[in-house]
């Protein structure tokens, strides 16, 4: 299933890091924000769950949540969390079926050589279920969240 914007985001329901199933029906109503990202406490998903954190009072202005998805455990999640004071939820999806869904899981190409792997990508779902923006590759993980704040204020 392709993601595309103006149709129903596919459902779905992970655990968070105290192992809570969290679905994404539980926020109807308001924009969320999932980012997919490859894994905890790498350079680039740092820069990137940072960048969320450090504009995370604009972000709740807009009534918006967000929420980091990764391949990593509840324990793992709760490190990151810990260690960077991240603000919002992450949620593991070891079996990469909702990356798949979202089309954040797939061939990659790292340094040259091609890779299955965890497509850094953002998905921007609407009060109403739908999907209102899709970033497919998100090239520079530390400037991403600048950019999916300034859409969420564009409204």
């Amino acid at each position: 299933m392709a993601i595309e914007e103006g149709k129903a985001a596919p459902a779905f329901t992970l655990k968070d890091a105290d192992g809570n199933k969290v679905a994404l029906k539980d926020f109807k109503g308001k924009n969320v924000v999932v980012y997919f990202y490859p894994k905890d406490d790498t350079p680039g998903c740092t820069k990137e769950a940072c960048g969320f954190r450090d504009l995370w009072k604009d972000i709740e202005k807009t009534g918006t949540v967000v929420l980091g998805v990764s391949p990593d455990d509840g324990a793992s999640h709760q490190k990151f969390v810990a260690k960077y004071g991240l603000p919002f939820t992450l949620l593991s999806d070891p079996d990469r079926k909702v990356m798949e869904k979202y089309g954040a899981w797939g061939e990659k190409n790292m340094y040259g050589k091609k890779t299955m792997g965890v497509i850094r990508s953002t998905v921007l779902v609407g009060p109403d279920g739908k999907v209102k923006k899709h970033w497919k590759r998100v090239p520079k993980a530390e400037a991403h969240p600048q950019k999916v704040l300034e859409v969420l204020q564009a409204g």
